[in-house]
């Protein structure tokens, strides 16, 4: 799979983190065979991640991040530590870059700490090596190289790609065989790109095409046409067309949304579908923070600012205190009673979960456009009928 097919959100991705002038930048450099960051002998050249998606081989698709030092100083110097930290939200591997010279210091070993307490797999790479007259025994997870001459590049990249996450992983997979027909419900509005598909309609039509299953979109127009005809085992929906979609296919068919088909492939399901309750006991004056992993031009049709805000009154009867958040910006949630999440198709797994865990540990229900529209169209259990655990889950 190549470089344009893969979409960031979905691309592995490997942060290099470490000390000021431990080399950090040189090394993204030697193992992307470019120069993607800014390299220079002052402390604190990289100000900011620096991020590029790329293919390397034999790693393929990823997205490579260039972290400030951790042992900056001074206001601004917080300011880029704290940057630096924003990329163990992202990371799914790290690799820690240290110089040979001075050895591990304490910001490493606090880095080390970091990347086991939030399980991601990591290498130390004990850069500027070609400056050490010896190189003593090292353990499977530390690496000599040396930007400057590119010793041990090749291994380090091996290394990283046999860490690396499957390309594999499916969405619907699981759910049909070989020869079923899925029917995809793909409205086209002024809220639609023009001319393309959004990422979890191709994600959904290419898994279906690989294990010889039949993909079949329409509008809602044409939906009644296209299941008489396909006689379709599943039907997927755009999350905010359920209510016409569920008067249209019949309860022998399995139906479920795009929205609620990412949050169980980026693993985020089981504390989205508990979360929906919580809509049922919100009360007037109540915060609801709704959030999208996505920064775009709203439009009078928008589902986040629009649609859903528009449903939860009618759905509550309830006069509430709505704030939202876009792209990376995922606010503090004191004082928030439920956050309502888009797909998160923009977010990659491990940011995503990252904002679900943020929310469970400041118990704060939090939930995703597709199941709180199934709710508040009384589809939801429907809709997670290909999923039966999470059927379970509504009946604790």
């Amino acid at each position: 799979m190549g470089l344009n097919d893969v979409a960031s959100a979905n691309r592995t991705f490997i942060a290099f983190f470490g000390r000021r002038n431990a080399g950090k930048s040189s090394l993204v450099n030697a193992v992307t065979s470019q120069s993607m960051s800014v390299v220079s002998p002052v402390k604190g050249t990289t100000t900011d991640l620096v991020k590029k998606s790329m293919e390397i081989l034999p790693l393929g698709p990823v997205v490579i991040i260039d972290t400030p030092g951790m042992d900056d100083e001074g206001e601004l110097g917080e300011m880029r530590v704290q940057k630096a930290r924003e990329a163990l939200l992202l990371a799914d591997i790290a690799v820690l870059v240290v110089d040979a010279v001075e050895g591990m210091k304490n910001e490493d070993f606090q880095l080390i700490n970091e990347f086991i307490e939030r399980k991601i797999p990591y290498y130390v790479t004990h850069n500027k090596s070609d400056l050490l007259k010896t190189l003593p025994p090292l353990d499977k997870q530390h690496i000599y190289v040396s930007a400057k001459t590119g010793f041990n590049i090749d291994k380090l990249k091996e290394l990283i790609g046999s860490t690396a996450i499957e390309e594999s992983k499916g969405i619907v997979r699981d759910i049909i065989s070989k020869g079923d027909v899925a029917v995809l419900v793909i409205p086209v509005d002024s809220s639609a790109p023009k001319g393309r598909l959004i990422m979890p309609q191709q994600m959904v039509i290419r898994d279906i095409l690989d294990i010889g299953g039949v993909a079949v979109a329409t509008q809602i127009d044409e939906l009644s046409m296209a299941v008489s005809r396909c006689k379709p085992k599943l039907v997927i929906t755009d999350s905010q067309a359920f209510g016409k979609v569920s008067s249209i296919v019949g309860d022998d068919i399995m139906l479920t949304s795009f929205s609620i088909l990412m949050a169980r492939y980026k693993g985020s399901l089981p504390e989205l579908v508990k979360g929906a309750s919580a809509i049922n006991k919100l009360r007037s004056g109540d915060r609801v923070l709704i959030a999208e992993g996505c920064t775009h031009h709203r439009k009078c049709e928008d589902i986040g600012s629009v649609k859903i805000p528009k449903w939860l009154h009618d759905f509550t009867g309830k006069e509430l205190d709505l704030v939202f958040s876009s792209g990376n910006e995922f606010p503090p949630l004191d004082g928030i009673k439920l956050v309502i999440h888009c797909g998160g198709c923009m977010l990659n797994e491990r940011e995503m979960q990252s904002r679900v865990s943020r929310a469970v540990a400041s118990n704060v229900p939090i939930t995703n456009y597709g199941i709180a529209i199934a709710l508040m169209h009384g589809v939801l259990r429907r809709s997670l009928m290909p999923f039966p655990d999470m059927i379970k889950l509504l009946d604790e």
